[in-house]
């Protein structure tokens, strides 16, 4: 069985044929559009979703990096209250051991007036005894055979001479030992006021810590800079200040000689005529030698026997010891200002 259309049944199935092509072939290009769009906007969309990654990224290191900001302001503000409160801790320290000094150095003046005191009385014992023996000398020579009244005088006033005598021993020997007992006390509270400020005095300031026979090292290094130059001068200076701080300590080395003091006493000096100190000049100059020769001076003065290095306390101003009333008045004047640089 066949089937037969006509020829405007045909020009409708093409018509219709075309308009379906023509449809699939329209939904096809719109669907193609639409995935060509979907695909622009995916990839906008991952671009932005990069960027706010990114953005993300960016706000969390700055997150981090302000909160490492805060905890480091947390911590510098810890160290800082610890700062201050050893500070505290250090000037409550200090202001102890000043008090603690001053009225040490109080009861010492006390001690000195009351020396004093029984010094002056040794003093009008010592004339007293002056006088009696003086009488005594005159009524031996008054004294007669028959003159029995004198001669009761005479032992009366023998045993006053001797009773006083033996008070002036006893005064002076008590003196004597209270001086020591004074000087003693007066050097170990000095001592002790050194170990106590070493760390805080420097010769930055005003008074300060002195290091009693220990050598400069600046005219060591200038004078190795100028002959050997640059080249490893410091190691070269460092090794020459060891080695004549140790030539000091040896007491077979003995660079002195005695001249007359302007009171004429006998006074120990530094001998420049010594072989080792002429060889030193003749090697490194005057400034080097002098420096050994300061070094010298003071290890002789302040620890002959030991001849090791000695803390005392210095007046920098005046390159000098410093006296205890100076120290304590640096002191006080430092601890008026605690918010200040400390200065001298």
């Amino acid at each position: 069985m066949s089937f037969a259309f006509s020829p405007s049944e045909m020009r409708k199935l093409h018509r219709k044929a075309r308009d379906n092509a023509l449809r699939i072939f329209q939904d096809n290009e719109n669907l193609k559009l639409e995935i060509e769009n979907n695909k622009r906007e995916m990839v906008l969309r991952a671009k932005q979703l990069e960027k706010l990654s990114v953005e993300n990224a960016n706000d969390r290191k700055k997150l981090a990096e302000l909160s490492d900001e805060k905890q480091k302001a947390k911590d510098d503000k810890s160290e800082l209250e610890l700062a201050s409160i050893e500070q505290q801790r250090n000037d409550q320290d200090i202001l102890k051991l000043v008090e603690d000094q001053k009225r040490e150095k109080e009861d010492a003046l006390a001690r000195m007036l009351e020396l004093e005191k029984e010094l002056h009385e040794k003093r009008e014992l010592e004339l007293e005894v002056t006088r009696l023996n003086g009488t005594l000398q005159v009524m031996k020579h008054l004294e007669g055979d028959d003159d029995g009244d004198i001669h009761d005088k005479m032992e009366k006033l023998s045993e006053k001479l001797e009773h006083e005598r033996k008070r002036l021993e006893e005064l002076s020997g008590e003196l004597v030992r209270k001086e020591r007992e004074s000087n003693d006390e007066l050097q170990e509270a000095r001592k002790e006021l050194i170990m106590g400020l070493e760390d805080i005095l420097s010769g930055r300031t005003a008074i300060g810590i002195k290091r009693m026979g220990e050598l400069d090292e600046r005219p060591f290094q200038n004078a190795c800079k100028r002959k050997y130059g640059n080249d490893d001068h410091e190691t070269r200076a460092a090794e020459l200040v060891s080695s004549w701080q140790e030539e000091i300590k040896k007491p077979a080395w003995h660079p002195y000689k005695f001249v007359k003091a302007e009171d004429g006493s006998d006074k120990e000096v530094v001998n420049d005529e010594d072989p080792r100190l002429k060889q030193l000049w003749i090697e490194y100059g005057d400034d080097v030698c002098n420096a050994v020769k300061t070094a010298l001076s003071e290890v002789n003065e302040y620890n002959p026997s030991g001849r090791y290095v000695v803390s005392e306390l210095w007046n920098f101003r005046k390159n000098r010891k410093a006296t205890m009333k100076e120290v304590l008045r640096f002191i006080f004047q430092q601890m008026e200002v605690p918010g200040k640089r400390r200065r001298g």
